[in-house]
């Protein structure tokens, strides 16, 4: 909305209507074209604390929207309001969206869920004593995706299995151990109490908090889950996961082979370690397809990258399994559906075979549904649910606002909109359903539903988001797949684990490429002067930028040690919850209100920051400039040929208070990067329309480039003001015929060229015709061909 001048492609009513809603907004702001009363320009130094309320945006007091804690909805309406404007808006049209883009999506997240699945559930049965297991696990995972995939409220959020829920799990087992109390029976309880606090959250809109989750929470428990995916496929110092052990002699997946002649543990580690790096590199590879030159058309080229990691996985599992000689470990599951935990007798209170090992054979299976009255005689433990279900409640609830948080942050650019209220209902009623059946509570899967957003995302070259499709169908079809797999387990044991291992690298890496504190991590080994471009590289000094990031790291190691420490796991919600009051009331005795705003706020908060600066700056050098002339000093006497001099100075600085595209502006945009994210110039387009730049100085020697980027809305443009340059001669009117257009930057549309009285000064469309003349054989997808140009051309009058 502030780049109406430089979009000639723009309509006539579009630019005007966007011309005075950017006047209004600029206006609020203090940046308007309008000019200010001289007497304001005076004050501007005698009275800052109006610039800095909370409404403003000055340099002080830009306030980010998708940070502001919004006012409270009444009893349970913001539960109704989530569903208006999310599930009964988009419904149909999220169930109808069928592409391959969702059928490839789907087959991704599919290994991507149902390998932390196995996975959890061996863990949980080891840590409850097989009450949940790979079963328990794997049937959850299904129906809780189906039931969330058609009426949830935030379709691109995926359930799962997490490491913090998991740890609280195995708290729970051995408090009910010490409590003589059947480990079921306490978390059916505690599941009952859970539910209950998060009917309440969710009637009484405490979600509004989570909004307080600015980046440094953000990207701190984003880092976190990450990280944990990549430490697991490598190598967990904390338990036998990752590709590392495969080199210890004594590992697991080495038993079944022990007394084999033929079998060396060096080689199947070496084909692992190969098998899961090609994974990776190879699905990373394929990505880029679609903007190569391979291949016949960019349809083939677009499947291809929608199916890339689906064909790692076809194709190194195929290599893995292809040397008979050289086994690797194959994904563990069970051989049938049925719960986990086996009865040594009918009270079904002890776990065969480990509790009764002089028996042959089980009595049967513990049943579904877990029994409330068997407490042992311990009346009083219904209550004293209620403790540890408190804690739970903070962890679910932070678990799944900080990962809704992470979905909807503006670089996303989703359109659906949020349903924190309505999905904490939906949670908790999962989590009620699951305790009673004995299956594991699931949350928001933080990684796995980043990495939906990204298969599902348009981009650009450099990899910043254009859109997002939003489908039920992707989730729906995850978890009938997930379904399928307990009546095909055969078909899971074909997957190589190492396979998996690469995928789970995969999804780290792609979470770690936008997050900022990962990037600002890598800068403390940098040198200063080859730090990426950002806000807050330009404005804040090295040493308060580094301060903020170490702050950072030391939170994120308290995290990841509570984690890891299975005696204080417990308090890791607790700790999750204290970044707040961190961000909110520490951090700004350390910080000024710019620093926070730079380093911690979201991209449109930052650019409107740097606007507003850009525009006090420009506004103190004119008072400077009126006071200097007002002076009485003597002027030096231009001579009389002096062209230069006779000339009135231009105030080069009102065309920065416009927030128009100036002569030799740059336009960045945010890219991800295994670096984290960097600014990288680019070409910028308005609204439908592609870009045509025309660079040089003057003279018959200018060159034209073109850029293919695909169209972004005006709002999503980042804008960095050119630095002051000498003033050149004017050229005549001959050479301005001649000459191409003297503004580096000419945006127009598909189709429609406006012949504006500002493009006929400019005096640009000699050049267009010239360049669609020489690439109309070519048939170039980002030029107008001749006949559009003339059509709307206006005339025989026009400059062609």
């Amino acid at each position: 909305s502030i780049l109406p001048h430089c979009c000639f492609g723009t309509s006539a009513k579009m630019a005007e209507e966007v011309t005075k809603a950017g006047d209004e907004a600029l206006e609020l702001c203090g940046t308007s074209n309008r000019p200010r009363d001289p007497s304001s320009l005076k004050n501007l130094d005698h009275d800052k604390s109006e610039d800095t309320d909370a409404n403003s945006c000055s340099a002080s007091g830009v306030v980010s929207a998708h940070h502001t804690m919004r006012r409270g909805h009444g009893w349970g309406r913001g539960v109704v309001a989530d569903v208006r404007l999310t599930v009964c808006k988009h419904w149909k049209r999220e169930m109808t969206n069928l592409n391959a883009k969702t059928i490839a999506c789907s087959f991704f997240l599919y290994f991507a869920c149902i390998a932390p699945a196995v996975t959890f559930g061996a863990i949980y049965g080891k840590a409850t004593n097989n009450n949940i297991g790979t079963i328990e696990m794997i049937a959850a995972t299904a129906w809780c995706g189906c039931v969330y995939a058609l009426v949830g409220g935030q379709p691109m959020m995926i359930n799962g299995g997490t490491g913090p829920v998991l740890a609280f799990s195995e708290i729970v087992y051995k408090l009910s151990v010490s409590l003589d109390v059947p480990f079921l029976t306490f978390n059916a309880w505690i599941g009952i109490w859970v539910a209950a606090y998060m009917m309440i959250a969710a009637f009484a809109d405490l979600n509004r908090i989570i909004v307080l989750c600015t980046r440094f929470t953000d990207e701190i428990f984003a880092f976190l889950i990450a990280l944990i995916f990549i430490i697991n496929a490598v190598g967990s110092p904390f338990s036998p996961v990752g590709v590392i052990h495969y080199f210890d002699f004594n590992h697991k997946s080495h038993d079944p082979y022990e007394d084999e002649d033929y079998y060396s543990h060096w080689s199947s580690a070496l084909l692992s370690v190969l098998v899961f790096l090609g994974t990776t590199a190879l699905a990373f590879q394929l990505r880029k397809f679609k903007f190569s030159p391979f291949f016949p058309n960019q349809t083939f080229r677009n499947t291809i990258t929608d199916f890339a990691v689906v064909i790692s996985i076809l194709v190194w599992s195929l290599v893995g399994n292809a040397f008979d000689e050289i086994p690797i470990e194959k994904l563990n599951v069970p051989s049938h559906f049925a719960p986990t935990f086996q009865c040594c007798d009918a009270s079904c209170d002890t776990n065969f075979p480990t509790e009764c090992e002089g028996q042959a054979v089980a009595y049967g299976y513990r049943p579904w549904v877990v029994d409330f009255g068997n407490l042992n005689g311990k009346a009083w433990v219904p209550f004293m649910a209620a403790g540890p279900a408190l804690l739970a409640f903070v962890l679910v609830f932070l678990d799944d606002g900080i990962t809704w948080h992470l979905i909807n942050h503006p670089s996303h650019k989703l359109k659906h909109g949020e349903a924190y209220n309505y999905d904490t209902i939906i949670i908790g009623l999962m989590v009620l359903v699951n305790s009673c059946f004995g299956l594991p509570w699931l949350v928001a899967a933080t990684v796995r539903s980043l990495n939906h957003i990204h298969a599902m995302s348009e981009k650009n070259p450099d990899g910043s988001f254009l859109s997002v499709q939003e489908t039920r169908l992707t989730g729906l079809f995850i978890h009938l797949l997930c379904f399928a797999t307990i009546f095909a387990m055969n078909v899971l044991r074909l997957i190589p684990v190492p396979v998996l291992y690469g995928v789970f690298l995969f999804m780290g890496l792609v979470s770690l490429g936008t997050n900022q504190f990962w990037g600002r991590m890598l800068m403390l080994f940098m040198q200063p002067t080859k730090y990426p471009v950002q806000p807050y590289t330009q404005y804040m000094k090295p040493k308060r930028m580094h301060l903020f990031t170490l702050i950072q790291l030391l939170l994120f190691a308290a995290l990841y040690a509570v984690k890891s420490i299975k005696t204080i796991a417990i308090a890791f919600p607790i700790l999750i919850a204290a970044c707040i009051p961190v961000r909110l009331y520490i951090l700004p005795l350390i910080f000024t209100d710019d620093e926070l705003v730079l380093i911690d706020s979201d991209p449109n908060t930052v650019k409107a920051w740097i606007a507003n600066r850009e525009a006090d700056d420009d506004e103190k050098k004119v008072l400077v400039n009126e006071e200097d002339q007002d002076d009485g000093k003597p002027k030096d006497e231009p001579e009389a040929g002096d062209i230069e001099a006779v000339a009135p100075p231009r105030r080069r600085s009102r065309r920065s208070r416009t927030l128009s595209c100036p002569a030799g502006a740059l336009l960045f945009t945010e890219e991800p990067t295994i670096l984290g994210p960097q600014l990288r110039p680019k070409v910028m387009v308005g609204k439908s329309s592609e870009l045509f730049m025309l660079t040089g100085e003057g003279g018959n020697d200018n060159k034209s480039t073109h850029s293919n980027t695909s169209s972004a809305t005006l709002d999503e443009l980042d804008l960095a003001s050119p630095a002051s340059s000498p003033r050149r001669r004017r050229p005549t009117r001959e050479e301005r015929r001649a000459n191409s257009a003297p503004t580096p930057n000419l945006l127009f549309g598909d189709v429609e060229i406006q012949n504006s009285s500002q493009a006929q000064r400019s005096g640009v469309f000699s050049d267009i015709v010239k360049r669609v003349k020489q690439s109309s054989k070519k048939k170039c997808p980002f030029l107008p061909t001749v006949d559009e140009v003339s059509h709307h051309s206006g005339g025989p009058h026009s400059p062609q």
